[in-house]
This record gives structure tokens, sequence and C-alpha cells, in this order.
């Protein structure tokens, strides 16, 4: 049996340590340079230095995503970008463009190069074109169906590996191929800036009576492009036995709450399926009750039993189900035992939280204290952002996530 990877997404250097400690075999960033996420954070030189030592020191793997199209005006400043990537030594460079391959082949010979969805691999020989050229994972395109992914897998060499999105933001367009943020605001989805047309809200109309003559279609259609999120967390028997090996989570832009939710719920997830298949079964339930406490859109599993048609859209608005208020990690312990965090959303002394632990533990506490960085006593805090020490009558560790249910 394949024993495949989970693949985790890290817009800063802050989520990919929660992504490694939460359950990650790899993750996937982005540099400030010639990536599809241009309104992520993003890692600096420096971050991604530090970042890839982290990973490495928990047997954690890190690809870079270098995937946009490039134009001539891009060249020179892509090769020389890779020259600066020599000192990060990534595992693995993402890619769309042929061009950039063949580059990375040149610049960084001994770094693996894995073909983005953006590539449009539908079948089995663009993924025999890809090995050829010494490719050794590809993406499959979004819109493939599990029967067909597993042709693909029956006509590929056995160390060519499958990756396969299986959890998140799903796009109107065909493998993210989109001109619609171009066409209304110039922002380039193709080079990382899209807006997401496809979230907005429409007047529709229909044609009736005499030329010119229209009428308004019920508001019910007025987010028609708007898809629901994947989310393939009951059905990884289906994907393992046809052959896929790298599990790729989306949400290069989302919370470290998020990130923390996926990878730890897919993680245990893959690990109770290898162990035992029927202790799977036993936790879907609960799986899918714990992957629906980070933020998401009614969820959907996209193409991979056939066409969605309308089961895969959200017509009547474009807000996400939050169940929870991230409220930030523990990013040290004082001799005294406080959990130092910094506070991303405000909560209260006497509010009852609960402390996500990278093993899949989530422990209900209470508030007793709450210290400000010269140890004052508050009964909240006002400021997003800021050093707080937090007594909270349990003994914690680095990296548990604190989280609040939205009442």
């Amino acid at each position: 049996m394949r024993h495949p990877e989970l693949l985790i997404p890290a817009g800063d250097l802050e989520t990919l340590k929660i992504a490694v400690m939460y359950g990650a075999d790899a993750v996937y960033v982005g540099g400030e340079l010639f990536s599809l996420r241009a309104k992520a954070k993003n890692f600096t030189i420096g971050d991604l230095k530090e970042g890839v030592a982290f990973a490495h020191a928990h047997g954690v793997r890190v690809y870079i995503a270098f995937n946009i199209f490039a134009f001539n005006g891009e060249i020179v400043a892509a090769r020389d970008y890779l020259y600066k990537l020599r000192e990060v030594m990534p595992d693995a460079f993402i890619v769309s463009d042929l061009s950039l391959f063949m580059m990375i082949k040149e610049i960084l010979p001994e770094v693996e190069i894995h073909v983005s969805t953006q590539w449009n691999n539908t079948n089995y020989e663009t993924f025999l074109f890809w090995y050829e050229l010494g490719a050794r994972k590809v993406v499959v395109a979004r819109e493939l169906s599990i029967e067909e992914i597993r042709q693909i897998r029956a006509y590929i060499p056995d160390d060519m590996q499958i990756e396969c999105f299986i959890h998140g933001a799903m796009c109107i367009a065909y493998s993210g191929k989109c001109q619609l943020s171009s066409c209304f605001t110039g922002r380039d989805s193709n080079h990382g800036a899209c807006t997401h047309p496809c979230r907005w809200k429409f007047a529709l109309y229909e044609a009736c009576g005499s030329p010119g003559e229209k009428k308004q279609i019920s508001d019910d259609y007025a987010y028609f492009m708007n898809s629901k999120d994947l989310c393939m967390i009951e059905h990884i028997p289906d994907l393992i036995q046809a052959g896929v090996d790298s599990f790729k989570i989306e949400g290069r832009m989302k919370t470290v709450l998020y990130v923390a939710t996926v990878a730890r719920t897919y993680r245990m997830a893959l690990d109770a399926y290898m162990r035992d298949p029927n202790s799977y079964k036993e936790l879907t339930t609960q799986l899918l009750e714990e992957i629906s406490k980070g933020t998401y859109r009614d969820y959907t599993t996209g193409f991979f039993y056939g066409e969605p048609n309308h089961d895969a859209q959200i017509y009547d608005n474009n807000v996400y189900v939050k169940n929870y208020t991230y409220l930030g990690y523990v990013e040290a312990i004082t001799k005294e035992g406080y959990a130092v965090i910094t506070q991303r959303n405000k909560f209260y002394v006497g509010d009852t939280i609960e402390v996500m632990k990278p093993d899949g533990r989530n422990l209900v506490v209470t508030v007793k204290a709450i210290y400000d960085e010269n140890m004052n006593l508050m009964e909240s805090c006002p400021h997003p952002k800021q050093c707080l020490f937090l007594d909270l009558g349990e003994p914690l560790s680095e990296y548990d996530v604190l989280r609040k249910q939205d009442e």
C-alpha cells in the first residue's frame, strides 16, 4: 500500500511552524516573487532559510511555489531569484511554466521539480511527458474523478508520484486559469493577484418580450459562481486506493487556526487508516466534526465522483461558516508556568476557551488570569497583537493553539 504524504500550506513563518507541529509531512510556501499567492505574507529569503531549517529539524520537507506563467520581462528576474534561492535549498519547486522548469534544472539541478495543477494535468500522457523531462511528482487537475486518477496511476512509472488537492477552496475556472480578475480589476490571477470575482454578488437579468426588455432574476442566484469548499476527509480510502501519493490542502492565505485544524485532522485520518482501516471508519464522524471547527464554505467532493453540477455551488451568499475564533498560540512557557501568546482576538478573564494540542487532544480550560508584558493584571486585552501571559490552570506546551467557540 502506498503511504501518502500530507502536504500543508503555509503563508508565513508562523503558519509553517504550526503546520510542521500539527502533522505535516511537507509544507508548501511562496517566496516574495513568482508565486500565485501574491497577497499572502509570503517568505523573505531569511524566512525561507529559517523555515527550511525548522522543518528539516522535524523531518518535514519544504516546497517553494514558483508557479506563475512568466512573461518576457520576468525571465531575467526569475533567473536572478533562483540564484538567491540556492542559499535556501528547498526540497522541491512547484512550477507551471516550462521555461521556469528548465531554468530550475539548470540552476538548482539537485532540487526536485513538481508540476502544478495550473498545467492542466488531465491524462497519463501528460504525466509521461513530465517524467521524461525529469519531474517525479505532478499535481492532477482538480477536474478529474477518482477513476481517472486510478487510470493515470496504472499507466505511469511506479516511482512517479501523483499529488492531489483534497481540501480547501475551489476555483470556478478550469484548473485555476481565470481572467475574471484581470477583466474586472486589472489584477491578474495568473500572477498571484486574484480578487476572487467568483465570490462576488451579481445582479442577473434575463431577456424577455421586446428587444432590450429584461427582468432581474431572483437574488437566490446572485452568487452563481461561488463554489463550496472541497473536503475529502470521509473518503481517504478511495484516494489511497486510486494511487494518490500526496494529499494537498489549499490555503496559503488562511489563518493559523485553519492550518492547525486541517493538518491535525487529516493527520489523524491518514494515520488511523494506515494503522487499521476499520479504526478510520469508526472515526469519520469525529473527523468531520473536527474539520468543521475551521472556517469553511459548505463542503463538496468536487469532481471526484463525477460532474458536481449544482451540488458544488452556493448561490445565495459568499459567507464562511465560522464556529471558532482564533486567539493565538503558545509561543513560550515562563518559569512560572504562564503561557505566552500574541493575542489575535479579544477574550476575557473567566472565559471558557479550548486548547488544541498537536497530538489530537482538545482541552477545555478557563482563563484564570491575563497579564500584560509588565505583568500587570488585566481583565481583557483590547489591543490585537499584544503579548499576553495567561494562567489557564493547565500545563500547556509550546505551539498549543488557543480558540474560543463562537456564541
